[in-house]
């Protein structure tokens, strides 16, 4: 655990406040959930819940389903990292943050199609170009994505589509059980 040097109080209701710097670099949003863990030295943590990431098994089987039945690459994500892929070398995807470009797709909540080299959006900062995405809505707000991965000469079709569109709507399913 790293030392921040930042000291807050607990109100008259139990609250503490999240000073806005680890917010912002923890990515933490107003509304997101986080999961509260006490250690036996004291210690309480804050972690950010990721209800995509505690289904990374079942993403990951996920995945590769697709993967295995149609040949395409595809990826899985919470809002902050990676959580499955299947199609594509695993160190170079697994629990790294998604980029920038990926989070501001996730914020308009609507689905991604690459069209040409001018909209292409990185799954990373340095890997993977997403050639489909849909979003994974649970109880109102997107908590992750679905993603097929740009393979060469070949642009979305139908097909690809509704197989992400099914991923997406599948994982939305398992996270309201």
């Amino acid at each position: 655990m790293k030392a921040t040097g930042i000291v807050r109080r607990i109100d008259d209701l139990g609250r503490v406040v999240i000073p806005k710097e680890i917010r912002r670099t923890m990515r933490i949003r107003e509304g997101d959930p986080l999961e509260i863990y006490t250690e036996t030295d004291g210690s309480v943590v804050f972690r950010k819940y990721s209800p995509v990431g505690e289904l990374s098994r079942v993403s990951a089987e996920y995945a590769e389903a697709i993967n295995r039945t149609s040949g395409i690459p595809i990826a899985i994500c919470d809002r902050d990292s990676v959580v499955a892929v299947a199609g594509v070398p695993r160190k170079d995807y697994i629990e790294k943050p998604i980029s920038n470009g990926l989070s501001g797709v996730l914020s308009t909540r609507r689905s991604y199609a690459r069209e040409g080299s001018a909209t292409q959006i990185k799954v990373t900062e340095q890997d993977g170009i997403v050639n489909y995405l849909s979003p994974i809505v649970s109880e109102g707000n997107v908590i992750g994505a679905v993603m097929s991965l740009k393979q060469e000469g070949k642009a979305p079709d139908g097909s690809e589509k509704k197989l992400v569109d099914a991923g997406a709507y599948f994982m939305s399913t398992q996270t309201e059980i």
